[in-house]
Parts: structure tokens; sequence; C-alpha cells
């Protein structure tokens, strides 16, 4: 198996498509909220790469592919938002404040818990990106001299974080409005978190979709003003 992905071009594609459809198997028989695709398909990797002892550089020189699928994808979620348009200018005044003050939440937070635990600059800056698209976030890392890979490793958790527990939480804080659920959903967890907002309705979809995008532009100033904070 290790000279099979050592020299195979795609054979790590094919890993993790594999490991996906086999997370989304899953989640459909069983229907929990922790039995995210993506989670399951991370870990499935994982075990494959040390099963096997496949050194992570030779499977990624195939699975690296898939990366280049991000910003197509990240722009196919201008549909359901274009579909709710109208929602969106009759409500832009209340979308805008809720987007804006989820990105300053998330920026404090890092910042917040960066001087608690006493993290340096880099690490610091790698971790500012970390509730947009991935897209996006590997380049506001690599700008600020961040630690990309790790980037993307938080950027990853947190989508399928709120992937997760987006229902609870909006349960919790009885949350019951389409919009208000998607700009939140979208603005902390991305694009994974957009898959779970699709599910719970097109509006919710619709909201964070446009939450993607607009956060993802807004934290690239304010990650560049944070940036000199520590």
């Amino acid at each position: 198996m290790k000279e099979i992905i050592s020299n195979s071009t795609f054979f790590g594609v094919m890993i993790c498509i594999i490991s996906y459809e086999i997370g989304l198997i899953i989640k459909r028989k069983w229907k929990k909220s922790f039995l995210n695709p993506l989670l399951i398909s991370i870990v499935i990797v994982i075990l494959i790469l040390l099963a096997f002892h496949v050194d992570y550089d030779k499977f990624n020189e195939g699975a690296k592919y898939l990366s280049y699928l991000l910003t197509p994808a990240t722009v196919c979620l201008a549909i359901p938002l274009y579909e709710q348009i109208a929602l969106l200018k009759s409500n832009w005044k209340g979308i805008v404040a809720g987007i804006s003050a989820g990105v300053l939440t998330s920026m404090v937070c890092v910042l917040g818990m960066s001087m608690l635990f006493q993290l340096s600059h880099e690490e610091y800056v790698t971790l500012l990106p970390k509730s947009i698209t991935t897209a996006i976030g590997m380049g506001i890392s690599e700008e600020m001299g961040g630690i990309v890979t790790i980037t993307v490793a938080v950027i990853i958790v947190t989508g399928v974080l709120g992937n997760v527990i987006a229902e609870l939480v909006c349960k919790l804080f009885r949350i019951t409005d389409p919009i208000a659920k998607g700009i939140g959903i979208g603005t902390a967890a991305h694009a994974v978190g957009t898959s779970k907002a699709l599910e719970m309705g097109e509006i919710e979809g619709a909201m964070s979709s446009l939450a993607v995008a607009v956060a993802g532009l807004m934290t690239v100033i304010a990650a560049s003003i944070f940036a000199q904070f520590l």
C-alpha cells in the first residue's frame, strides 16, 4: 500500500473521496449531528496513513489537487444567495451588523486567548483567520507570516465544530429567525457550517453563503489591523 500511494499521482485523491463517501453513508444511516462526513473522512485518512506508514508529504502530492476545487466551490455558494436576493436587499442593515459583530468577536477572542496563553506573534496570526473559508484563510495566514498548515487545521476544526453544534446553539439560545441562523452559522463556521445551514433551509443556506463571502472580506481587513496588537 505504501508503494502504491508513493508511486500513484492520484491515489491520495481517491483515498480522500472514498473516505468522504463513507462518512456520508454513516451520516445518512445514523443521522447524528456529531457524525460529520468531513470529520469521519479525516479520521479514516489519518488511520490509513498510520496503518500503512505513509509519509504525509507523499500522500499530499496527490491529495493536494483537491485544494484546487476550494475556490470554485466557494464561488458556487453565490447560487442560493442569488435566489434570495430580494430578502437580502430588505434586511441588509441587520445582515451587515450581524456579520460585522461576528468577525469582530472572532478577532477579539483570538487576541484574548493568545494573550492569556502567551502565544508568539507567528502563532497569533496563524489563528486569526480561523472562522473564514480555507481558500481565503490560507492567503491571509501566509501574507502575515503565520503557519499555513496549522491555519488550515484550525479552520477545519472550527467548521466541523460549527457544523456539529449549530442546531444545538440555535435551540439553546432560542434563535428561530432563519436569517439570523444563516448569518451566525456562516460567519462562525464558514463553508463547512454552510452545509449544515443548507440542510436547515433555503434562507439559512443563502444567508450563510453571504456571510462566508462578506466575513472573508472583512477578515482580510480586520486581521491586518489586529495583527499589530500582539
